[in-house]
């Protein structure tokens, strides 16, 4: 992405918009990788890093109903959708609700590492902090545990939503079911249930003056999104 900004800024056209209309993690309709719960934190990283240089991206696709191909029975069979044949929502659907229910401002940070990534993002009376454990396929990643301190901030209360292998992963709790090929009403209920990205409160350290902190343990691949209330 970023060659492709530098080319077009050195081309006859150098202001022109830069669109990748049709992304994601293969290009195959029966890839497993897009049921998965790290496609949530691959979203977020490839977004993350891309968005210096372009304009917009556009992910392929919203559902797994597509009829440029067969058309599967099976509620997790690798479709390139956000949501099942059924609606349900997968990992890589509450990437995008997790961006969506956040801020627009962008705060600097510091520090690096070489699989955790760390976005700050306020709005008028929040501050989220989303958090991403990211390493491309065969390379190295483990548990990490984060500090996080926001100077200049006074927070009364966090909450922290999570995207890994225990939350947010409806996969999971199908293979639990046996991996059924057709669903009745309870299961799909139960999906929905297990998809849903719920908040719980998170601990927060204050100096009593303006640094807020805290902790976050993110297994490999996973996504975290604290979101910190401001005193008025």
């Amino acid at each position: 992405m970023r060659a492709s900004r530098e080319n077009i800024q050195q081309s006859a056209l150098p202001h022109l918009e830069l669109h990748y209309t049709e992304w994601g993690s293969s290009y195959v309709s029966t890839d497993y990788l897009h049921d998965q719960y790290h496609q949530a934190s691959f979203i977020l990283d490839k977004l993350r890093k891309a968005s210096p240089y372009v304009t917009s991206m556009s992910y392929w696709t919203f559902t797994d109903i597509f009829e440029e191909d067969y058309f599967p029975s099976r509620p997790f069979h690798g479709g390139f959708g956000l949501l099942t044949l059924h609606g349900v929502a997968k990992p890589a659907y509450r990437a995008f609700e997790l961006l969506h229910q956040v801020g627009s401002e962008l705060m600097p940070v510091l520090g690096v590492h070489p699989t955790v990534d760390c976005w700050v993002i306020r709005d008028r009376k929040s501050i989220a902090v989303l958090l991403t454990n990211y390493a491309q396929p065969r390379h190295a990643i483990a548990t990490e545990t984060v500090r996080v301190s926001l100077v200049n901030c006074k927070a009364q209360s966090a909450q922290i939503r999570r995207i890994d292998n225990e939350h947010a992963n409806p996969k999971r709790v199908w293979l639990e079911m046996g991996a059924p090929e057709y669903l009745n009403l309870r299961q799909v209920a139960a999906l929905h249930a297990a998809s849903r990205c719920v908040a719980s409160s998170l601990r927060l350290d204050a100096d009593g003056n303006s640094i807020t902190s805290f902790r976050v343990t993110l297994p490999p691949l996973s996504v975290a999104c604290v979101c910190l209330q401001m005193q008025a």
